[in-house]
């Protein structure tokens, strides 16, 4: 099953290190990040739990739920939760879920057959409050995530839930953004009184709301 953005992702129940969960459930009105590990015990995804681990203060703040996956059995997840603390300095402290039979992988097309038949590709899903797809990335098992990255895009998916705005290359929270070509230049006096700088008619630049 491919999931495309806008479609409200499938919904599952799961065991995970803290407690069994039904996925949109637990996901109540926060924002969700689901992403997987091709298999336990392995070196780059040893080095993702704990940066995410690390990051959680900043995943909570923009009220995103983090939630990891991997198709090793529960009792697999709690021992390499003391290799993760022991050599990233962070244990795991959101939920790892247990996929042996991989059955969430399948639903959401984590097992990529021309690069294994049995472990999930490293797959990362950010989900809304209402539970729609809203980004999907898909890495190599070779190459580590930017967990940084991840947290850079939530801030302009956040922003741009709110407002008529769009974020350019390399946008950081705080920097100028983009007024959407749909907003004309009448539209645009109301929503942004303060003014804005033409680069091109389609080209607008303007400060971020709320900044």
């Amino acid at each position: 099953m491919t999931i495309r953005l806008g479609d409200i992702v499938p919904d599952f129940d799961a065991e995970t290190t803290e407690g069994p969960i039904r996925f949109h459930e637990w996901l109540g009105d926060s924002w969700g990040v689901l992403f997987s590990h091709p298999k336990n015990f392995t070196p780059v995804c040893t080095t993702e739990l704990g940066q995410v681990a690390r990051l959680k203060p900043e995943f909570d703040r923009r009220n995103v739920k983090v939630i990891g996956l991997s198709v090793d059995p529960l009792d697999a997840h709690a021992k390499w939760a003391e290799d993760i603390a022991e050599t990233q300095g962070y244990a795991p402290n959101f939920p790892l879920i247990a996929d042996p039979e991989r059955t969430v992988s399948g639903l959401y097309d984590m097992i990529h057959p021309n690069a294994s038949d049995t472990m999930t590709v490293r797959s990362v899903f950010v989900v809304g409050p209402d539970k729609k797809l809203k980004l999907s990335l898909t890495y190599p098992a070779s190459a580590g995530r930017n967990f940084d990255e991840i947290l850079r895009v939530i801030d302009s998916l956040q922003l741009t839930a709110q407002h008529a705005v769009a974020t350019p290359a390399n946008w950081k929270d705080g920097e100028d953004v983009i007024i959407v070509p749909s907003v004309s230049d009448e539209a645009a006096k109301e929503k942004f009184p303060g003014g804005w700088k033409t680069l091109k008619p389609y080209l607008r630049m303007v400060p971020q709301p709320g900044k």
